[in-house]
C-alpha cells in the first residue's frame, strides 16, 4: 500500500491555478520566523520588517486554502481586490503590506471571502495560535532540533498535536511553523502533502530583531 500511496503523490499535480473560489477542504496557517526571512531575503531588499525596532518573531506568512491533496491558487473570484489601506493594516502581523497583497492574490481569492473578510479571518487565525514565549523573547542565536519548535507549539496550544503542525527549514535555518486548521479555525490533522517536517538536529534560529 505504501508504494501505491507514494505513486499517487508523485503522479498527481500538487496544485493548479485559476480554480473556483471557495472550493477547498481546510486551511494551513503559515507562520514565518522573521529573522530567517530577513537573513535570507529581507535584509538584501531593505525590508522595513527587518528593522531592529520591530523585534518580530513568528509573523503571519499567510492563511492558505488547502485540499486533502494539493491546493488552489490564483482563483477566479468576483470579489474586489483590497485597498492600500486594507493591506497596510495587515503589516503589524505580516511585516509588510506587499506580502498582504500577494497573499490575497495567490491564496485569499481562493477563500471565497471578500478581501476584508479574508484579512479578518487571517488575523483571527493568527491570534488563535499561542506563540511560545521562549521564541517571542529569544535574545540570542541558538541551534536546536527543528522538532523542538514543533514540541513547543504543541505544549503551548491545547488541542494541537504533532499531526497538526509541521516545521520547515531553509538554508540550515528554521523557516516556518505551519498549522492545519478547519474552515472554522479548529486544529485538525494536516494532509499528507502538507506535512513536511524538517529533520535537522542543529537548525539555526537567530534572535528576534
Amino acid at each position: 500500500m505504501r508504494w501505491l500511496l507514494a505513486l499517487a503523490l508523485t503522479a498527481a499535480p500538487a496544485l493548479a491555478e485559476g480554480e473556483r473560489a471557495g472550493e477547498f477542504d481546510y486551511y494551513v496557517l503559515s507562520l514565518s520566523w522573521s529573522p530567517t526571512f530577513c537573513a535570507l531575503t529581507g535584509d538584501a531588499r531593505g525590508e522595513d520588517q527587518c528593522d531592529a525596532r520591530h523585534d518580530y518573531s513568528f509573523t503571519l506568512h499567510g492563511l492558505w486554502p488547502q485540499n486533502e491533496f494539493g491546493w488552489p491558487s490564483y482563483c477566479r473570484t468576483g470579489e474586489r481586490d483590497p485597498s492600500r489601506g486594507q493591506t497596510k493594516a495587515m503589516a503589524d502581523i505580516m511585516g509588510s503590506s506587499g506580502l498582504a497583497w500577494y497573499e490575497w492574490k495567490k491564496h485569499g481569492r481562493c477563500s471565497g471571502l471578500s478581501a476584508e473578510g479574508y484579512y479578518a479571518l487571517s488575523r483571527r487565525a493568527y491570534e488563535t495560535v499561542n506563540i511560545p514565549d521562549v521564541f517571542q523573547n529569544l535574545r540570542k542565536d541558538v541551534k536546536l532540533p527543528a522538532s523542538v519548535v514543533e514540541e513547543a507549539f504543541v505544549e503551548t496550544n491545547p488541542g494541537l498535536d504533532a499531526a497538526m503542525i509541521t516545521v520547515t527549514c531553509e538554508a540550515g535555518r528554521v523557516q516556518e511553523a505551519r498549522i492545519c486548521l478547519t474552515r472554522d479555525l479548529e486544529f485538525r490533522p494536516c494532509g499528507l502533502d502538507a506535512a513536511r517536517d524538517c529533520r535537522m538536529t542543529d537548525a539555526l534560529m537567530e534572535a528576534v530583531r
